[in-house]
């Protein structure tokens, strides 16, 4: 087998509440805040030579609280903000649709994820999901890999509504934050 053959590992990041503290429809750069931890776990993973790929639903657009251009502006500035911090992205997707628009990329629907694994070459088997939504770690098993759950932001009331609703498919791992998830999918 050929470098070019060579298929990539990947990890598919939420955004709020993941890596940013969590601000219902974010509007601003400065209201950007990058969680604790959040810097070193995306720099554990890029040296294990994962592909960081951000994968955000963002239904504001939709909802007329802000356009495509200011989200790619925030996006934009957050990439730049986590340069000046030692951390490429890899690749930024969004689904600027609601929830009930039936559309392919909001997840836990494939969209986004089929994007980035014919760019990138990604071996989805081997590669995860992360975020503090249901949605977020039940891409992770629709796209045949691993989904993790983490605390932070929503997690914990979501983590209630998931054990509420009795909802079949469980997590890969639950982490407090996103910096203990970057270790463990480090080993596995």
């Amino acid at each position: 087998m050929g470098r070019k053959d060579k298929k990539n590992r990947a990890v598919f990041i939420d955004r709020d509440g993941t890596i940013i503290h969590e601000k219902n429809y974010l509007r601003k750069v400065n209201e950007i805040k990058l969680l604790s931890g959040a810097v070193e776990a995306l720099k554990i993973l890029k040296e294990k030579k994962f592909k960081l790929i951000l994968v955000t639903n963002q239904s504001g657009i939709a909802r007329g609280f802000l356009t495509t251009n200011k989200l790619k502006q925030i996006h934009k500035y957050l990439e730049s903000m986590l340069l000046r911090k030692g951390v490429k992205l890899d690749a930024v997707y969004f689904c600027p649709h609601g929830p009930d628009s039936g559309c392919d990329c909001r997840k836990p629907n494939l969209g986004m994820v089929k994007r980035a694994q014919k760019k990138f070459n990604i071996n989805l088997k081997k590669s995860f999901t992360v975020g503090d939504h249901a949605n977020d770690y039940l891409l992770g098993k629709n796209m045949g890999g691993k989904g993790i759950f983490i605390l932070t932001g929503h997690g914990k009331q979501e983590l209630k509504k998931i054990k509420k609703d009795k909802i079949l498919i469980k997590p890969e791992k639950i982490f407090k934050n996103f910096l203990y998830a970057a270790k463990y999918m480090v080993k596995n």
